[in-house]
């Protein structure tokens, strides 16, 4: 996700066909030179996290231009001074507050940071309007458009995040999140049944080389970054599951990805698979039933659930829990309901 705020802000998709009679250069190097309004940090960082492809493969900054080369991509422009976001008064689910840190519980369908589809409506928003009528600071030399925000969830995933309402916070717990220090479990409803309750995945995760939007597991050490997700079976229900995540590392999608690449992908989730029947008889009624399903729900069944840390002036450990959301639940009761009467299933 590129989370500047406007359209403006972003330079369109582009192909270059390298000319005939271009001499050998470092790809953000000659990308620097054409490109508009952009720095080459942004551009390496691009290339790095496989926004940026040659002939539609990942490459690394220092890979030198060709002949013929077909560069494709898109790179978000240099921020302009006072492009900033604009304060919205949205309900906020907030779980706890005290000088040092906010803890929300968001919402299904909310987006955390603005981006080129998202203009408003996300928790930067609402925070940015909470923050100016609570009086509270934005962090001196933090992006005024992120006010306090230490991490993110996807957009259709709900549960608690963490918020720094000070420099010293922000510190203090981003280095939890470096470190891996930060304990976070999250509850999914994911297809199938497991042949263990336990299990480990650790895979690499990077931007799919056939689609740059979406999120793919890599063999290679040298693509992508490491992923690990600890996964746990709660509740087999035959046709789903459901499972408790840790999250040892951070990626976008993470848990997304991992339980597609087990074959366990996240219910009702449209990007990875979720939203087909992947378990399950193809008769009518089951379908019907399936689909009744999908319908209740605004979003995939993924839940942060668990959060703790170091509280950053106590540096006592504090742990903070979310109840699953009432569509979630209700989703899995029809589950566990529709097993019940099918126990030739089991």
């Amino acid at each position: 996700m590129i989370d500047n705020i406007s359209e403006e802000l972003f330079e369109e998709d582009f192909s270059i066909v390298i000319d005939s009679k271009q001499n050998p250069l470092r790809l953000d190097k000659f990308l620097l030179g054409r490109l508009f309004n952009t720095t080459r940090s942004k551009i390496q960082n691009a290339i790095q996290e496989g926004v940026i492809l040659i002939n539609n493969k990942q490459v690394k900054s220092n890979y030198k231009v060709r002949p013929g080369d077909i560069v494709t991509g898109t790179i978000p422009k240099k921020r302009e001074p006072g492009s900033i976001v604009t304060a919205e008064d949205l309900p906020l689910d907030i779980v706890y507050e005290d000088e040092d840190v906010l803890i929300i519980n968001k919402k299904a369908g909310m987006v955390v940071h603005p981006g080129i589809s998202n203009y408003s409506g996300t928790l930067v928003n609402a925070l940015k309007f909470y923050f100016e009528n609570k009086n509270l600071p934005i962090m001196e030399g933090n992006d005024v458009d992120r006010p306090g925000i230490v991490h993110r969830i996807d957009k259709f995933t709900t549960g608690l995040l963490l918020i720094a309402k000070n420099e010293k916070a922000m510190t203090f717990l981003a280095k939890q999140f470096f470190d891996h220090s930060i304990e976070r479990e999250y509850l999914a409803l994911v297809w199938g049944n497991f042949d263990v309750d336990k299990g480990t995945v650790d895979k690499n995760i990077g931007r799919s080389l056939k689609n740059r939007k979406v999120m793919a597991t890599f063999e290679e050490e040298d693509i992508g970054k490491r992923a690990v997700t600890h996964y746990e079976v709660l509740e087999d229900l035959y046709y789903v599951s459901l499972v408790k995540c840790k999250l040892e590392t951070g990626r976008t999608h993470q848990i997304r990805v991992h339980m597609k690449y087990i074959g366990h992908p996240v219910f009702n989730d449209d990007i990875y698979g979720g939203d087909k029947i992947v378990k399950g008889t193809v008769f009518t009624k089951y379908k019907q039933f399936v689909q009744n399903c999908f319908g209740l729900l605004s979003g995939f069944t993924l839940h942060a659930h668990t959060l703790g840390f170091i509280h950053p002036a106590t540096k006592e450990k504090m742990i903070f829990k979310a109840d699953l959301p009432e569509e979630f639940s209700e989703v899995l009761d029809k589950w566990r309901k529709y097993v019940s009467v099918r126990k030739d299933v089991i």
